[in-house]
């Protein structure tokens, strides 16, 4: 007699359930752009998702108590030039968001609490280095106000956002690039590309570590580290079948896993829970959100279930888990955009009988405060993020004061209070929508690092050199049009002299035979007057 036993495991479980049509956010003008993004970015705070905009590209922040249907006119986040192609909520500020537009800038806002009451267009900070569009930007998990920005000039860049200069210029990637992701501590950077590989690096020097083929298929790859240090990576086969894959770090070329799932051409989008070890695949233009668990015994990735609706996704959000609602073991929360212009809340749940804190569910989560700030990281000084005991509730840490040790910080968490289109900041490449503080804005200047300098005076020493050559070669141009000119000049007064003197020698051998006829008649005259 067989029989099979089943894994053991409390997520098994786990349950999705989409909140009313009510509790939902209704009227949204979600972005049409084809770009592979989720389009949605959540906090315990703010629901941000980009839409479509004439004119540019922008977002909509949105507070969580805001649902319902949202009124076309609403408040919007437009500062950019072309259409916005990804945004990220900084994990240690949430009143703090980043953008990449088609328009070759990456821009950093500040939300006051409460939500937008006007449009706002003057960021906080500027970040201008790409020559083509950002299509991906990502803070790192456990560094103050450092951001990873990369576009399809094939550059990954890491900024210290707080003053401005770029940290790490990472250019060895061939084609474009997919996606990126740091590890649990951001010590190490995995990325994917269009050349069909993934790549381990060194986020601090930018050397590359290892690579290996990814996926085999030419459709978009994703590649996310887990918290142990394993590479869950999507992507497809040669004969277009969406698979997933599993590997180590130092054995990229074998994967411990490769699981064919279907023939959908939809990219999909792994959100990781590092509290719980669970995948949600998410894909685009699905009506279905898979979940898996990875564990240490084989098969190591482990199917739960799919939790199905019936229209297609847009885009999707995950919430961190500081914002779920632990009282009804709610372990995620997911924001889904569907064609319609529809957000819709689905909470992902495990069902207890017990109305008290499960803490096998809710281990120490992620913290909002930084473990390190930019400098200590780019100096080689590694930290965990930060975590917390859910048991309680979540309490957000306030309006404190982040600080940058070396130079001033823009990401001031005070001035989100400060109301309207978002709070002014010192220090930086920043402006201000805030007249109170234009004298601030007008104190600041940009900062340039020394290479950016001896970058810059190199380009105006070889305009200065191009300039001459072409002084140069204008009065060269100019001597040969003169002396052309000179000689059509000499020989035009030379046909006008030799004419001259033709016409001078017709008129006095004219003159001459006139004379001589006169001569000739008055000759005549005389000898009739004799023979008389």
């Amino acid at each position: 007699m067989s029989f099979r036993v089943v894994r053991s495991s409390k997520f098994r479980h786990v349950y999705g359930q989409s909140l009313k049509r009510e509790q939902c956010y209704d009227n949204i003008r979600v972005s049409k752009s084809s770009w592979d993004s989720t389009f949605c970015a959540v906090n315990p705070k703010f629901l941000a998702i980009i839409v479509e905009s004439a004119g540019g590209g922008a977002f909509i922040v949105l507070p969580h108590n805001k649902v319902g249907r949202i009124a076309a006119d609403h408040p919007l986040v437009g500062g950019h030039k072309g259409p916005v192609l990804d945004i990220a909520w900084c994990p240690h500020n949430d009143n703090v968001i980043a953008s990449g537009s088609e328009d070759c800038v990456v821009k950093v806002w500040q939300i006051p609490d409460g939500g937008l009451s006007r449009t706002l267009t003057e960021p906080v900070v500027d970040l201008v280095f790409h020559q083509r569009r950002v299509g991906l930007v990502l803070w790192h998990p456990s560094a103050l106000n450092v951001l990873l920005t990369a576009g399809s000039d094939n550059q990954v860049v890491i900024w210290n956002v707080g003053t401005g200069e770029i940290l790490v210029h990472i250019d060895s990637h061939p084609d474009i690039v997919y996606s990126a992701c740091f590890n649990w501590d951001g010590s190490k950077l995995v990325t994917t590309c269009k050349d069909k590989k993934i790549r381990i690096y060194d986020p601090r020097s930018g050397e590359l570590e290892s690579e290996a083929m990814c996926h085999e298929g030419s459709k978009a790859t994703r590649a996310i580290f887990l918290r142990h240090g394993l590479i869950f990576t999507t992507g497809f086969n040669r004969s277009s079948e969406r698979q997933y894959s599993l590997r180590a770090p130092d054995a990229l070329n074998e994967p411990i896993v490769m699981v064919e799932l279907d023939t959908s051409n939809g990219v999909m989008f792994p959100l990781y829970d590092a509290d719980t070890n669970l995948i949600y695949l998410c894909g685009k233009g699905d009506s279905v959100i898979r979940y898996f668990e990875v564990t240490p015994e084989p098969p190591f990735v482990h199917y739960i279930n799919t939790f199905q609706t019936p229209d297609p996704q847009r885009g999707i959000g995950l919430m961190p888990k500081r914002g779920c609602d632990v009282t009804t073991c709610e372990i995620a929360k997911f924001y889904r955009l569907n064609n319609n212009g529809l957000c819709q809340v689905i909470s992902m749940t495990v069902p207890r009988k017990s109305d008290l804190f499960q803490e096998d569910l809710y281990p120490d989560t992620l913290a909002e405060d930084a473990a390190i700030t930019a400098e200590e990281w780019i100096a080689g000084k590694d930290a965990d993020p930060l975590t917390f005991s859910l048991k309680g509730g979540y309490v957000s840490s306030g309006n404190t004061t982040l600080s940058v040790s070396k130079k001033a910080n823009i990401l001031n968490k005070a001035s989100a209070s400060r109301g309207g289109g978002g709070g002014p900041l010192s220090g930086g490449n920043h402006s201000s929508a805030n007249n109170n503080d234009s004298s601030d804005a007008n104190q600041s200047a940009a900062i340039f690092s020394e290479k950016d300098h001896r970058n810059i005076l190199d380009e105006i020493r070889k305009l200065k050199a191009i300039i001459v050559k072409q002084e140069n070669r204008i009065r060269a141009l100019e001597a040969k049009v003169n002396a052309a000119a000179g000689d059509e000049t000499d020989a035009r007064n030379s046909n006008k002299n030799g004419s001259g003197a033709a016409a001078a020698a017709e008129s006095s051998s004219s003159q001459q035979a006139a004379s001589e006829s006169a001569n000739d008649h008055s000759t005549a005259k005389d000898n009739a007057h004799e023979d008389d």
